[in-house]
């Protein structure tokens, strides 16, 4: 048997981090889950060693191997892995987590309501490793569609992760606010690229804005073709289907309006509750999916039970998952907002 001991990366925000441990056990149990591992971690819990906390883990002999350790140094709050060697010692094992860019394409985005970047990257990883894509985590192709997409943090992630994206969002001030840093970003960066603006219509009618960058972290893997793309679409996401077309996304992944500082928008107006959005939007999503694709939704458990969002992603043909560590995402944000995460796939 071989222990592994996890050291969890900071977080500037206090009460998220007071929950990571929880929640990288919970992200562990699902890899561990998803067949992507050559070896599997087992007995993983929260432990003090020399006044720090780290996640533990054991896995079977001869240890994780070279992909093992390419999978898991993506674990979102991870920040160093240790082999325990006795009962006193750790010996380092290198970590190189997916990052094609660097992390300032991340980092440098601020403005309220942007959700945490380490759980951005959580619920981007339980959704991949939930889906038929599971097995190209790490190599690709992969198109992840987030159809609440602000100003696009889940967007920036995917593409540190070498991933293509697609972004609905009704808001044309955020959906230009992405535009303007990304192209300030990637001319900072020198990097080859291209950009575009353009109208989508329907029958001669206007349904959608669009942005969209071509892009690739070297000029010899753009000259190669071997390039990202990023589409931001202004519209309202329950007419995603007259702007894209059916099937187009391995992964949705979403973090629906907590109805504290922004509420869901639908033809009724405003609501605190995501669950008439999600009723709308839901089957169109599902639409978008690629067979054995998967839908990872996070959303404020104050203003909608986990029963009823259950619900919505059920009427709405797709399988809920309860597997170990799909339910163990609940955490606090703030007084006002539980976060929880549901993951579901198309049968």
């Amino acid at each position: 048997m071989i222990r592994y001991a996890l050291l969890l990366a900071p977080s500037a925000n206090r009460v998220y981090a007071g929950a990571a441990a929880r929640l990288a056990r919970a992200e562990l149990a699902v890899f561990a889950g998803s067949g992507v591992l050559g070896v599997v971690p087992a007995d993983a819990e929260v432990t003090g060693i020399g006044g720090v906390e780290y996640v533990t883990f054991t896995t079977a002999e001869p240890g994780l191997g070279e992909r093992d350790l390419a999978h898991l140094a993506n674990l979102s709050a991870a920040y160093a892995l240790f082999e325990r060697v006795g009962d006193d010692l750790l010996r380092p094992v290198p970590l190189r987590p997916l990052a094609r860019y660097d992390s300032d394409l991340i980092t440098i985005p601020k403005y309220a309501g942007k959700t945490n970047e380490q759980f951005t990257r959580l619920l981007l990883n339980v959704t991949v490793l939930a889906s038929a894509a599971a097995p190209r985590m790490l190599d690709g192709p992969v198109v992840v569609l987030d159809p609440l997409c602000g100003r696009g943090t889940t967007l920036n992630q995917a593409l540190m992760y070498g991933y293509d994206g697609i972004g609905i969002e009704r808001d044309g001030k955020d959906v230009d606010a992405y535009a303007a840093f990304l192209r300030t970003w990637l001319r900072r960066k020198r990097l080859k690229h291209t950009t575009d603006s353009t109208s989508v219509r329907r029958d001669r009618k206007l349904v959608a804005r669009r942005f969209e960058a071509v892009l690739a972290p070297s000029r010899d893997e753009h000259r190669a073709g071997a390039t990202q793309r990023v589409t931001v679409l202004h519209t309202d996401t329950t007419r995603a289907r007259e702007a894209l077309r059916p099937r187009c996304a391995d992964v949705i992944v979403t973090d629906a309006p907590y109805g504290v500082a922004h509420g869901s928008r639908t033809d009724q107006g405003l609501s605190r509750s995501p669950l008439e959005l999600l009723t709308a939007a839901v089957p169109v999503w599902r639409e978008l999916l690629r067979p054995g694709g998967a839908l990872g939704l996070s959303w404020n458990t104050h203003v909608a039970p986990r029963a009823q969002a259950e619900a919505v992603l059920t009427d709405a043909g797709l399988r809920v998952l309860d597997g170990p560590g799909f339910g163990d995402f609940a955490h606090r944000v703030d007084q006002a907002i539980e976060r929880d995460v549901l993951v579901a796939v198309t049968p």
